[in-house]
């Protein structure tokens, strides 16, 4: 069996009046993320961490920005499709585990709802899908409520 693990990272500016969508979930918040798709940073990372970890370029890759397919589409069928991208090349994916980084809203109660979109979108047991979060003590873009980043990593194997 080979094991591969992968690592995503994303960032995206916050505006107000833009829905605020993470994991697939809609949080209620008078800003959200400012993207060509729905700005999902958090499925955004875990799609660069599951195409990285099968070394497959990242995410602006195979859904480039400049593509209209992909405008203002849900991050839930981009993670599909990295999914896809996946099994075509043999391999299976283990686990999820990703960071939020921001100051507000506060992700608590949307984590199972979110852990649910995830796991259904790539194919695996809710337990298999961790979320976490932290702010950044007020300081810098993310402090002062002008940026949202994710980080996730996985695990694959064949």
């Amino acid at each position: 069996m080979k094991i591969k693990v992968g690592f995503g990272f994303d960032v995206h500016q916050l505006k107000d009046g833009h829905p605020f969508v993470l994991g697939g979930v809609q949080l209620d918040h008078h800003s959200g993320a400012f993207g060509h798709s729905d700005a999902d940073v958090l499925v955004h990372a875990i799609c660069d961490a599951i195409l990285g970890a099968a070394n497959l370029a990242d995410i602006g890759h195979h859904f480039p920005n400049t593509d209209e397919r992909w405008k203002g589409v849900s991050s839930l069928i981009l993670l599909q499709e990295c999914i896809k991208l996946l099994d075509e090349g043999g391999w299976t994916l283990g686990n999820i585990d990703a960071m939020l980084c921001l100051e507000a809203p506060k992700i608590k109660p949307y984590v199972p709802e979110m852990k649910r979109h995830i796991a259904t979108a790539a194919g695996i047991d809710e337990e298999d899908v961790s979320i976490k979060a932290t702010t950044n003590e007020t300081m810098g873009f993310i402090g002062r409520q002008e940026g949202v980043v994710a980080y996730a990593v996985c695990l694959i194997s064949k």
